[in-house]
């Protein structure tokens, strides 16, 4: 299963103490305390694995390393260790407390959300003409320590979109190396799967029903990764009794969940079309053209018409 959001707290090192020391060789009255090491960064990390965020479920809270005391000789105590935590390419990252948004959309880019504290100054740097011999040393400070929401949105350049049981799962399958579960119910399935068509990326988006913008059925748990693809491709099943009924259906929860879905770039398959007459997918095809003139019939079960979608498909690119 793919865990789509989370909130963690991340929690940057405190910088070390600073130390008042003094020289102890013969007539060596000079202040020799160093300063505290810095504490560990936080950092968010974009890989391309989907499940980065299930590991989040179990513990939500991660800590930097503290920056170490200084040392009695003026040199600074070593920092403390970074903590990177990894997150899937895709997500948006949400400052709980501020409403900051920012977003990591690929494999390798990092990006700082929590800085370390600095370590306090030993009494060698409060040294001075005046104070020969300070005995002042500061405390480390504390690092930043946040609270974020971090929501999964995947990346795609093609989305199928379709009520349950449209043959979305099946066809992915077929046009790319993906491995979806498939059965003749709804709602197989529960969460977004990918397959890669040469250098394009296939979403099938689960199955929308009528209230999916309101929270029916899987609701918008899954709308939500339809906003970054760039096409659409709306699976309607030949065995269906009034296609335009479903395809409305699909269309009307788009645009409620954000009338932007309703503008990209849209093709429809007729899918089933193996279990359809020749004068049922004639009177299909003709119908949904008045809505696109991109209407293409398509089943698992015929080569012909796969080979023609996969040409269709690497159009988009």
């Amino acid at each position: 299963m793919i865990t789509d959001e989370v909130k963690i707290i991340v929690r940057a090192g405190r910088g070390g103490d600073g130390v008042a020391s003094f020289d102890r060789a013969k007539m060596g009255l000079g202040p020799t305390g160093g300063k505290g090491g810095d504490g560990g960064n936080v950092f968010l990390e974009g890989v391309t694995d989907l499940t980065a965020l299930n590991k989040y479920k179990q513990k939500r809270e991660y800590f930097a390393g503290r920056g170490r005391n200084g040392k009695s000789d003026r040199s600074t105590g070593p920092g403390g260790r970074d903590l990177t935590l990894t997150i899937p390419a895709g997500s948006v990252v949400r400052n709980v407390k501020t409403g900051e948004e920012f977003e990591i959309t690929k494999g390798g880019e990092k990006i700082l959300v929590a800085k370390g504290g600095s370590g306090g100054r030993g009494n060698f740097l409060f040294r001075s003409a005046e104070n020969t011999s300070p005995r002042e040393f500061e405390e480390g400070y504390p690092g930043e320590e946040f609270e974020f929401f971090i929501e999964l949105r995947l990346i795609a350049d093609i989305g199928l979109v379709g009520l349950p049981n449209a043959g979305k799962s099946s066809l992915l399958n077929e046009i790319t190396n993906a491995n979806v579960k498939v059965a003749n119910y709804a709602f197989t399935t529960l969460e977004p799967n990918l397959g890669v068509l040469g250098s394009l990326v296939i979403a099938d988006i689960p199955g929308l029903i009528e209230g999916a913008s309101l929270g029916k059925g899987l609701g918008v748990k899954f709308l939500k990764h339809i906003r970054r693809t760039k096409m659409l491709a709306h699976c309607l099943s030949l065995e269906s009794e009034n296609i335009l009924k479903d395809y409305k259906t699909v269309r009307k929860e788009l645009e409620d969940f954000s009338k932007e879905l309703t503008k990209k770039k849209e093709i429809i398959l007729l899918t089933k079309s193996d279990l359809a007459s020749k004068e049922k997918i004639a009177k299909s095809k003709a119908l949904m053209k008045k809505i696109t003139p991109d209407v293409y019939p398509v089943s698992i079960h015929d080569w012909d018409s796969l080979q023609s979608l996969l040409k269709i498909l690497s159009r988009q690119k």
